[in-house]
């Protein structure tokens, strides 16, 4: 056994400390990591997460009205975690993605439930991130926020500047999170 590893209990709290902390940077490397500048999204830099289709699903929406879609939230694991303990305001290192897709009916469900009463995913709309890192997104209450459309970085700063006010009047008490796992 290694010598740090016969440590007593304090050395462990330090140890897991900063396995923790190497944890996060670990997850938000993908997303603040290099690359060429034009494949952050405007204002906040965010960038696409590598493997962000097969992170775990944390709940489902349809957003009626002008938007009128599906959408998919997905988390990276910090999120799933902290979802799932009800933790918050959530840990730096959450990514929680929502995927948004146009519906429209299904013509084979509807046949065989005899109506048009069976919508599937259309044509994708865009893919959102909100990223949780404290120090990084301080004026925006730690998180912040990244919006592509076709894999391509939205760059329009006046809609992305309208991300953190809205989360902020609306979901303030979430840690300025929309989403409610559904298990």
């Amino acid at each position: 056994m290694l010598p740090f590893m016969r440590c007593a209990r304090s050395g462990r709290s330090v140890i897991r400390a900063v396995a923790a902390t190497a944890a996060c940077v670990i997850a938000l490397m993908p997303i603040m990591g290099g690359g060429a500048e034009d494949e952050a999204s405007g204002v906040f830099g965010v960038r696409l997460p590598e493997g962000y289709r097969d992170w775990r699903l944390i709940s489902v929406a349809h957003e009626a009205g002008g938007l009128d879609d599906l959408r998919a939230i997905l988390g990276n694991d910090i999120a799933v975690r902290a979802f799932q303990e009800g933790t918050r305001p959530f840990p730096d290192g959450t990514v929680i993605a929502r995927l948004a897709w146009r519906h429209q009916s299904s013509a084979a469900n509807g046949a065989a439930f005899g109506q048009a009463q069976s919508f599937v995913a259309g044509p994708p709309t865009n893919v959102q991130f909100s990223v949780k890192d404290s120090r990084r997104y301080a004026d925006t209450g730690g998180w912040g926020f990244g919006q592509f459309e076709g894999g391509k970085p939205n760059r329009d700063e006046a809609l992305l500047r309208t991300c953190f006010p809205c989360h902020d009047r609306a979901a303030k008490a979430t840690d300025r999170v929309f989403t409610h796992y559904a298990p």
